[in-house]
């Protein structure tokens, strides 16, 4: 049993750790989304040859307006960058101005909201695969302000997923793996099994990602992936909530408000371990964040932002050995860089952590991570694992023919859990 725990881990550890949803290198630059049209929690994925995919949202609390451009930058299924030069899988311009931005309005915080339909009319992917979404000041590449990952699908193959409890009686009652089947058509001529790979994401999180190259059983145009040292996930909890569509009114996680001076104050209720509770389902976002607001009419421009503290009590008051805490979300980078790492005040016996938000619906978790960061976020301590816990899980299935330099995204599949039990 030990061994497979390892194995689990070293799996995940080699392909997680070089996965983020982007990076952001402007501090002014706040409240990222890329989404399907209409649907702000949405996995940003779109159809080859459809340019009414995606929408891109960001605000800049610098308060000038700037010249923001995008562009694509093709990657392999494992994000290393591809050797295709951009006219290879770009139509039209490199590069797109982002033209639609407005003044912040019936707000407080002054900033300039930017919004871009993804991909351009003049500016689109003519491959599938994986895409770096890139935004950059003044039409230079190198003056790069935040990436966003996206991906264009060219169906190819018939996928077909199952979300089922482990044999192993360590992982038994703690996590959740995925039985993947893929079957493919005569589009693609596969000559070695390896042509094929699996990639697995829980909750639209490439972070805990992982990629499998081989498959457990094939034969034909049949492949199977059901190796649970492989596609097990730990299984968390249902994630916590904080409603700040109101800051007037207190939501059932806010405990004061504070709309004295310049800048609006909120303290969220005390968040106690989960570790040792039992297993409640209640609805959530699975981690993700939407902008909303019930004081305005448009929260994208008319949307405001307060500084909100999170309280996180660890068990018996203690800090966690050789751990930090960090807040697990969409909002957050899922933990990937430092805007949600928590910092212990030993008065109190509690983590403690401000961040500067938007109007709007959070998910989240507290994740222990070594203080190396040489590992995958860990619930155990935190919130507890419960195989039983709702979550979605998205199979994106590649394939590279011979001789080409590049994989195409071939197939995709999206489970959710809740339809298993």
């Amino acid at each position: 049993m030990k061994r497979i725990i390892v194995f689990v881990s070293f799996q995940l550890l080699v392909y997680g750790l070089v996965q983020a949803q982007g990076q952001v290198y402007d501090n002014n630059i706040k409240s990222i989304k890329l989404f399907q049209a209409g649907d702000q929690v949405s996995f940003p994925i779109i159809n080859l040859g459809n340019l009414d995919g995606l929408e891109l949202h960001f605000d800049d609390l610098s308060n000038r307006v700037k010249n923001y451009y995008y562009t694509f930058e093709l990657r392999n299924a494992d994000w290393s960058p591809s050797i295709l030069r951009p006219f290879d899988y770009i139509k039209g311009f490199q590069n797109i101005r982002i033209s639609n931005y407005r003044n912040s309005s019936l707000a407080t915080t002054q900033y300039i909201h930017y919004q871009t339909p993804v991909p351009d009319r003049n500016c689109y992917p003519t491959k599938s695969g994986n895409y770096l979404l890139k935004v950059f000041l003044d039409n230079d590449t190198s003056k790069l302000v935040f990436t966003r990952r996206m991906v264009v699908l060219e169906n190819k193959t018939t996928v077909q997923t199952q979300a089922l409890q482990p044999f192993s009686g360590v992982l038994f009652r703690t996590a959740q793996r995925m039985n993947v089947v893929v079957q493919t058509d005569n589009r693609i001529n596969v000559m070695s099994p390896a042509d094929i790979k699996v990639v697995i994401l829980q909750n639209n999180n490439w972070m805990t990602s992982t990629l499998i190259d081989q498959p457990t059983i094939y034969r034909g145009n049949y492949y199977e992936y059901s190796d649970e040292a492989i596609t097990s996930f730990q299984a968390a909890k249902e994630f916590r909530w904080a409603d700040l569509r109101s800051f007037r009114m207190r939501t059932d996680r806010v405990q004061e408000i504070n709309n004295r001076g310049d800048t609006t104050r909120i303290e969220l209720k005390p968040d106690p371990s989960r570790n040792d509770h039992g297993y409640v389902y209640f609805r959530d976002l699975n981690g993700m964040y939407t902008i909303e607001t019930y004081e305005s009419i448009n929260p994208y421009w008319q949307g405001d932002y307060a500084e909100v503290t999170f309280n996180y009590y660890p068990p018996g008051n203690r800090q966690v050995a050789g751990n930090d805490i960090y807040i697990f979300g969409e909002f957050t980078n899922y933990g990937l860089d430092t805007s949600g790492k928590m910092i212990f005040n030993p008065d109190k016996g509690a983590y403690e952590k401000t961040m500067f938000l938007k109007q709007g619906y959070y998910n989240y978790l507290y994740a222990a991570m070594p203080y190396d960061k040489q590992g995958l976020p860990d619930f155990s301590t935190t919130e507890g694992n419960y195989f039983a816990t709702e979550n979605s899980y998205i199979v994106l299935v590649y394939f590279r023919p011979f001789g080409a330099r590049a994989d195409e995204l071939v197939g995709y599949a999206q489970i959710n859990t809740v339809f298993q039990q």
